[in-house]
């Protein structure tokens, strides 16, 4: 079983019961607007386990990911803390994951962080004085050692769930495995992948991964992001590094009217989540509906992962 401490989390729980879990997205808003939040984390709660409160994504800046966590809370939505290693340096990360410890947040996913020439903000410095590698390591150094990066002790640790990403679909497609393992010794307890549209292949990078043994140390699930339209498509498979969106699912999509094509991509993407609840090694599904966090319910009703439960 991956790690041993137990954190609190009910994420964790179900993980640990095997269930078959199932978690969200929350993409905090460019601005102040705590009722956007809430709104946001009305339409998850009850129809995931937690939800990834995300950090900066694409460099563009929006409300802190522990500042949108602890209004999800108030919500009654448990959050999966994202941390990215690109703002911060280890002081820093360690101050914020005692905070957002202190406050309840009993998950982190720890991550790079898409690099800020990407973002809104091209000219700032990026600081990076750890990778997300080292920051899963830090994580549980804290949480199973009681001690800080530098060595000295924590009065009281962090119990913290700790999360990593993996991208099934980068080149060299033989280093993503290898890469997964490390993250794994470093201490990662649950892995969430990038979107996946090439079934295939995510079936090969999971044999893979189950052929070395990885799978029993660590919880994975599996990344389902819904296409919304033709043009959507279009774009994740020219412009978005690392993302594998085949020709059939492009066909599919043009196969329907304009105004359908959304339905269409829910039904692709529900009947990826039926094969994955039957892929051996895949602990759950990591659901990024980007901006779509209304429709979360309808997606969970029709992919039959309600109720969720509660352990």
């Amino acid at each position: 079983m991956a790690g041993a401490m137990k954190s609190g989390s009910n994420f964790e729980r179900v993980l640990r019961a095997g269930h078959f879990a199932f978690t969200g997205e929350l993409g905090p808003p460019r601005g102040a607007n705590a009722a956007r939040i809430r709104e946001k984390s009305r339409h998850l709660k009850g129809c995931v386990d937690a939800a990834n409160i995300t950090d900066n994504p694409t460099a563009m800046v929006r409300m802190s990911s522990w500042g949108a966590s602890l209004i999800a809370l108030e919500e009654g939505l448990e959050p999966n803390y994202q941390m990215v290693c690109r703002d911060r340096n280890r002081l820093a990360m360690q101050s914020d994951i005692l905070g957002a410890c202190a406050n309840g947040i009993r998950n982190i996913v720890c991550l790079s962080g898409d690099h800020q020439d990407f973002g809104d903000h091209p000219d700032a410095l990026g600081v990076f004085d750890i990778d997300s590698m080292q920051l899963i390591h830090m994580v549980r150094l804290m949480r199973d050692e009681g001690r800080f990066a530098g060595g000295e002790p924590i009065d009281e640790p962090p119990k913290m769930f700790i999360g990593a990403a993996a991208n099934p679909f980068a080149d060299p497609f033989e280093f993503g495995v290898r890469r997964l393992a490390k993250k794994i010794r470093a201490g990662a307890d649950f892995v969430q992948t990038q979107c996946i549209y090439n079934m295939k292949k995510f079936g090969d990078f999971v044999a893979r991964a189950g052929e070395t043994g990885l799978l029993e140390n660590v919880h994975l699930l599996a990344g389902i992001t819904p296409l919304k339209s033709v043009s959507m498509a279009l774009h994740m498979q020219r412009e978005v590094p690392g993302m594998e969106v085949p020709e059939a699912a492009i066909r599919r999509l043009k196969g329907v009217p304009r105004d359908r094509e959304a339905d269409e991509g829910i039904r692709m993407a529900c009947e990826q989540i039926e094969a994955l609840k039957q892929t051996r090694g895949v602990a759950g599904i990591h659901l990024m509906a980007i901006e779509w966090e209304h429709r979360v319910p309808e997606i969970a009703e029709r992919a039959g992962m309600l109720p969720r439960p509660r352990v």
